[in-house]
């Protein structure tokens, strides 16, 4: 029973636990922290006394009727019970509180979703790493020679795995029968032998071994001639014939394909071409970008079109923060940074398309390749040109096209991505004399050495080395050898070079050639004249897809100037017909 203060029975009746502290040492089982008071564990302790503690809220007195005089703690019965001040619980929000657990679960799953949106863009970040790599992996030659297709003969499967067709020998008890067990009593004669077991068991079973083995040989020799089994053997014949004819006739037609290849048919260049594209393409299948590839006979160079990948591929975002009011916050990276991961990653396929037409090539046929990177889409109404390279065998030979060693080395410094500057694959591009847009996300396009769309171009659609090798090839042809270029630009080139005794072109040369579409003043015929002075040269070669004036007409047939000679666009095409067989187009 429990007592008020005055001494008097209340009339509730008190719970007596076996020994003290049993409910502490119960939630100490359980796992409860040290100093946690577990609920209704204040009703185990003495109420009144010399402690003065008050009722509890959780205990069992608060649920029985109140007085109205005092209790043991100076309070009413009818003052706060449960979760009140003086209880165990929180205490419940007042009108127009917000509940404070409310609030730190909602921090928590806040928390947790930009943890979650953090983790996807990082899943990001590893793709256009993984990407990075994969896009500078060597790529293996696909010449002729690699294309070859063997033929292997396969077995009849009756003829067992040697593929033999020689009759099968009948089976003989001798390579089946067990070996005898050695006689420990070299007097006890053969008898000694029929009385161990083990032997017993194994000649039992070696008999059993060699009577099957009889029965199948006995069958296969009894359908060997029958009619279903000679009409199975001469399905395998006809399908193995049918094989070796099917290796042979591909052969034949890559055997045809080389050699209008090395006769520099055009279907047969971009057909290799495109097959050591496709195939390049390989470690990155996940990453569509194809190349089509279009050869030009007139200077023998190969212009490619590679389709870059879209610029949302490269993640915009570092990650998600969460704001000290709750919200989810984007983290955007540095645009500069966003356009140095493309144009690395751009970098990489222009290197890699380009290895692979190089190492194709081993007939060298190509005098050069030309290579547009080209970026389509939706948002894109016209296709944006955003890398173009211009390199001639020279100089593809000159560069190796990937990073020696490891293909892509991440250091500690800088993490995933590098800078444009310092990325080796950018480098390299550059030194090919590549034009690079310096911002792709700003739509900065640059302007294709070449295009490929004419079957027969013009001289403005080819690119600097195109057209500087027309001109060596039209003048070789005709006589002039040494060639040598001083000065190269996207308009021209000026160059020397010797033409030997009795031929069309004797003697020591200065040639100027250009691209035009205006006509030529006298004031360049003039500028020509002195640099066959300064080259102690014999003669000069003015060279023009355009025109000449009168005046130039004129200026050359003076007595002094008659060592000047004069190529407009008319003779340069009538030259790549009489000298190459080949036309050029006309136009600008």
């Amino acid at each position: 029973m429990q007592y008020s203060a005055d001494g008097q029975s209340d009339g509730t009746a008190t719970v007596q636990f076996p020994r003290p502290g049993f409910l502490a040492s119960v939630f100490r089982d359980l796992g409860a922290e040290n100093g946690q008071e577990p609920d209704g564990a204040a009703a185990d302790r003495p109420r009144g006394g010399a402690t003065g503690d008050g009722p509890s809220g959780d205990g069992p007195t608060g649920d029985r009727p109140t007085d109205s005089g005092p209790t043991g703690n100076g309070r009413t019965d009818n003052g706060p019970t449960g979760n009140g001040p003086t209880g165990e619980g929180p205490s419940e929000p007042g009108p127009g509180e917000a509940d404070p657990d409310e609030a730190v679960a909602a921090h928590a799953r806040a928390a947790t979703l930009t943890h979650h949106r953090t983790r996807a863009v990082q899943a990001e970040h590893d793709r256009l790493a993984d990407l990075l790599r994969r896009a500078a992996l060597p790529v293996s030659a696909m010449d002729f020679e690699s294309q070859l297709r063997h033929y292997q003969p396969r077995p009849y499967p009756a003829d067992g795995p040697g593929g033999g067709a020689e009759e099968e020998s009948e089976p003989r008890w001798q390579d089946f029968a067990p070996a005898e067990p050695p006689v420990a009593d070299p007097e006890g004669g053969p008898s000694r032998r029929l009385l161990d077991s083990g032997y017993q068991r194994e000649l039992a079973q070696a008999r059993l071994t060699h009577q099957r083995a009889l029965r199948e040989w006995r069958t296969r020799r009894a359908e060997a001639g029958s009619p279903a089994a000679d009409e199975s053997r001469r399905a395998h014949e006809a399908a193995e014939e049918a094989r070796a004819r099917a290796v042979r006739e591909y052969n034949e037609t890559l055997e045809e394909c080389r050699r209008a290849y090395r006769l520099a048919e055009p279907a047969a260049v971009e057909s290799l071409l495109e097959r050591a594209l496709a195939a390049a393409e390989t470690a990155t299948q996940d990453l569509p970008a194809p190349c089509r590839a279009v050869f030009r006979p007139l200077t023998r160079t190969a212009v490619l079109d590679l389709d870059l990948p879209p610029l949302d591929l490269v993640p915009s975002l570092a990650g998600y923060r969460l704001a000290p009011d709750g919200d989810i916050l984007p983290v955007p990276r540095p645009p500069a940074d966003r356009a140095t991961d493309y144009l690395r990653l751009v970098a990489r396929l222009a290197l890699r398309a380009l290895q692979a037409a190089d190492a194709v090539d081993t007939d060298e046929i190509l005098a050069g390749v030309v290579l547009n990177g080209w970026l389509r889409g939706p948002a894109t109404a016209e296709p944006l040109c955003l890398v173009s390279v211009d390199a001639d065998r020279d100089a593809l030979a000159r560069t190796r096209l990937l990073p020696p060693g490891t293909p892509y080395e991440e250091r500690d410094d800088e993490g995933v991505y590098a800078d444009a500057e310092q990325d080796e694959a950018l480098v390299r591009l550059r030194q090919l004399g590549a034009a690079v847009t310096p911002d792709p996300y700003d739509r900065a396009g640059v302007r294709p050495a070449a295009q490929a769309g004419a079957t027969v171009p013009a001289a403005a659609d080819l690119s600097a080395n195109e057209f500087a090798q027309l001109v060596r090839d039209l003048l070789t042809r005709g006589g002039i050898a040494q060639w040598s270029v001083r000065l190269r630009g996207p308009a021209g080139l000026v160059a020397t070079g010797e033409g030997a005794p009795g031929t069309s072109l004797p003697g020591r040369w200065v040639v100027w050639a250009s691209r035009d579409t205006g006509s030529i003043g006298a004031e360049q015929i003039e500028t020509l004249a002195e640099a066959v002075g300064e080259e102690s040269a014999e003669r000069g070669l003015r060279l023009t897809t355009g025109r000449f004036t009168e005046e130039v007409l004129d200026l050359t047939a003076e007595e002094g100037r008659r060592h000047i000679h004069l190529i407009d666009g008319d003779g340069v095409r009538e030259l790549a017909h009489t000298h190459l067989g080949l036309p050029l187009a006309t136009g600008g």
